[in-house]
């Protein structure tokens, strides 16, 4: 709660950050930052006063604003709401003796997870999420994994957004926690030794996972064995099993190399394989079949290609799939009796069953729909014979399915369900191709209700990093907006992966800008063609895509006319020149090292939000931020707003909210991060001057 010196005070304008200068010197240039007290000297802990004073002003004037509008959050969260069907389960896997599914229950904010035995017998509650979080502000499950026999299970929890989880393990057929606790964990939780290990990896202080750990059922954690250990701060460590279950996969990678090493799953003690040393550039996975491994590996195409080698000689990889320009490869998965290799093709998902003793039959699978989200869903036995699939688009409610191997037919298990209707023939998707200002096709998917009024309000989503692509899938709480009259765009710009590793490439280091300038452009793309007007715009984005939220309004803040940066990455350069902060490290061949390489701090300088706010006018914005996020930290945002307030010449609105009990992720619960969306849309109309 809010003292009354506080509200007093945000009720007679928006909080002012006092300017504290420091000065630090790279590479001879002088940076100034006068709002860098706003991090805590105490971070990961935050306790000092007058920075939780500032947040927690900036929290009462993020309501005193939104306040007059809170009967539209309401409607708008109601309307939301009533398209998730509240009582709803997943449809039960098989895997091993049993059938797995989750369950929401009505008016729950977490599942339960249940199982019931394949020959036949009463359901099982083996994990309760809902009496988990009970009391708590913030609940996140982690890893969770059932062991080989079915008799233990292993899972992990976070209740604070630290991305730290404790780990515990639960006796299904008694319903008792066994003592065993692993504080600190952040990594998938693996069963090897028949059951008597757990394979983990802990978050160091800088929230690195440099090792990967076993804990032996029934001794102290003080004892557990640590496997492999990673000295290069910038690459993390994870394990997993193999398709067969006989490997232990450790893993070390960072943004563009990989390293794998195996180990036997029933002697995690016993000696470990290197598949391949590190080689700068070089990214490969694996997995193993009858003394033969497959390689996904990008060393002779930046596409990736699939290599077969022999397991005692790991390193000597022969290609099975060529790479491909036409072709993305994004990951293949091992059977008994066949493998299945996913990919895109210009820009669309491809899953493909190929044989193992027949390398020139290969069966696609089709799909209904010319533009879609595809891919393998829940498949966790070794011998499956019908593979499960998810698949989506703009305008298709998501879909489960089955896919009959020997006959190639695909078999519908479930459709989303939409309790409040929803007509998909009321509505049309289209895929753009908008030139950029180098005259590369930006892709741009649109949804919009058929009626919809041409030149009306357009929302526009970016991301544009790490490799991660935004499929045109589909959403309910969008339709808050396309039912409005808006049309909701996709743009799918360089530094994602949509369209291959090359586009990924063409958005990072040296060619950073390119993913800003994709997303202007392709928003006076859709100004060009009709499908709104400069200033109808509005725009969001979070952490990376965040970061794109800040670099257009500074560049282009004509165009917008709402924003919204979700945790954003706006102090790019003061991150990246802090090895101290938990991804750093790892971060630097994505955007460059600006401590050493002084182009990589010049560059990182020329558009890093933060550094180059300026005196002009800016476009609303609502920005968010997570008090315990320790990808993108909460000063990022503080400060970012902060010098906002000092220096932009409007009157427009600027409005921060720190959830003070989240992380990155925001709100945990399915309905609270719904409150939160609906405070989006809310500011988005407000400021578009939309009816509500």
């Amino acid at each position: 709660m809010r003292d009354m010196a506080t509200s007093t005070q945000t009720l007679s304008g928006p909080p002012r950050a006092a300017k504290k200068p420091q000065i630090s010197t790279h590479h001879g240039i002088e940076v100034g930052d006068d709002y860098g007290w706003l991090r805590d000297p105490g971070y990961p802990e935050v306790s000092d006063k007058e920075v939780l004073a500032h947040l927690e002003a900036e929290n009462a004037w993020f309501e005193s604003r939104m306040e007059p509008h809170k009967p539209l959050v309401d409607k708008l969260f109601k309307e939301m709401r009533a398209r998730i069907k509240e009582a709803d389960k997943s449809v039960p896997q098989k895997d091993g003796d049993w059938y797995y599914w989750i369950e929401f229950e009505e008016g729950a904010e977490y599942k339960k997870w249940w199982r019931r035995p394949v020959v036949g017998g009463a359901d099982e509650l083996i994990l309760d999420e809902v009496a988990l979080a009970d009391g708590k502000e913030y609940f996140r499950l982690g890893a969770i994994s059932v062991s080989k026999s079915g008799r233990l299970l292993a899972y992990s929890v976070d209740d604070n957004g630290s991305e730290r989880f404790t780990a515990r393990v639960k006796d299904l057929t008694t319903g008792e926690l066994l003592p065993d606790e692993i504080p600190g964990t952040l990594s998938s939780l693996v069963w090897v030794a028949e059951d008597t290990g757990l394979v983990y990896s802990l978050a160091n202080e800088q929230w690195r996972t440099d090792n990967a750990r076993l804990h032996k059922l029934g001794t102290p954690t003080t004892e557990d064995v640590e496997l492999y250990h990673e000295d290069d701060e910038g690459f993390r460590v994870g394990s997993s099993l193999s398709a067969n279950e006989q490997w232990l996969i450790i893993g070390a990678s960072d943004h563009e190399t990989s390293e794998v090493r195996l180990v036997r799953a029933d002697d995690p003690l016993g000696e470990q394989r290197l598949v391949r040393p590190r080689e700068k550039g070089v990214e490969y996975d694996v997995d193993e079949r009858d003394g033969v491994l497959y390689v996904h590996a990008n060393d002779a195409h930046e596409n990736f290609r699939l290599a077969t080698a022999p397991l005692d000689h790991p390193g000597e990889w022969m290609t099975l799939i060529e790479g491909s320009d036409a072709f993305y490869l994004t990951g293949f998965e091992l059977f008994r009796d066949f493998y299945v290799v996913e990919g895109r093709r210009a820009g669309l998902d491809t899953i493909e069953v190929r044989y193992y003793d027949d390398a020139s039959r290969v069966e696609p699978i089709a799909f209904p729909e010319a533009s879609y989200s595809a891919g393998l869903g829940d498949n966790p036995e070794w011998d499956m014979q019908i593979l499960r699939l998810s698949y989506e688009s703009m305008v298709s409610p998501s879909t489960v399915y089955d896919y009959s191997v020997a006959d190639r037919s695909l078999t519908t298990l479930k459709v989303q369900e939409i309790p409040s209707g929803y007509d998909a023939s009321l509505y049309v998707t289209e895929r753009l191709e908008i030139p950029a200002r180098d005259g590369t096709p930006i892709p741009v998917s649109v949804v919009m209700r058929k009626d919809r009024k041409a030149g009306g309000p357009l929302h526009l989503y970016g991301y544009g990093a790490y490799g991660i692509s935004i499929d045109p899938g589909f959403s309910t709480t969008r339709l808050s907006l396309v039912d409005r009259g808006f049309a909701y765009a996709i743009a799918h710009i360089r530094g994602g992966d949509d369209l291959g590793r090359a586009w990924y490439k063409a958005g990072k280091l040296e060619r950073r800008t390119n993913t800003f300038n994709d997303f202007v452009d392709a928003a006076k793309g859709l100004v060009a063609r009709g499908y709104t007007e400069a200033g109808r715009i509005s725009i969001s984005g979070g952490s990376a895509g965040g970061e794109l939220m800040g670099a257009v309004v500074n560049s282009d803040p004509e165009l917008f006319g709402a924003v919204v940066a979700h945790v954003p990455f706006v102090d790019v350069l003061n991150t990246m020149l802090d090895a101290s902060l938990p991804l750093t490290p790892g971060e630097w061949p994505e955007w460059g090292n600006p401590t050493e390489d002084r182009t990589a701090f010049e560059l990182i300088r020329s558009y890093s939000p933060y550094d180059q706010v300026c005196a002009q006018a800016y476009p609303p914005l609502m920005v968010t931020a997570g008090l315990n996020d320790p990808r993108v930290t909460y000063w990022e945002p503080a400060k970012w707003v902060a010098r906002l307030r000092e220096l932009k010449t409007d009157d427009n609105e600027l409005i921060l909210k720190t959830n003070m009990g989240a992380g990155h992720g925001g709100k945990s619960g399915r309905f609270e991060s719904l409150q939160e969306t609906a405070e989006e849309f809310a500011f988005i109309l407000w400021q578009l001057g939309v009816d509500g």
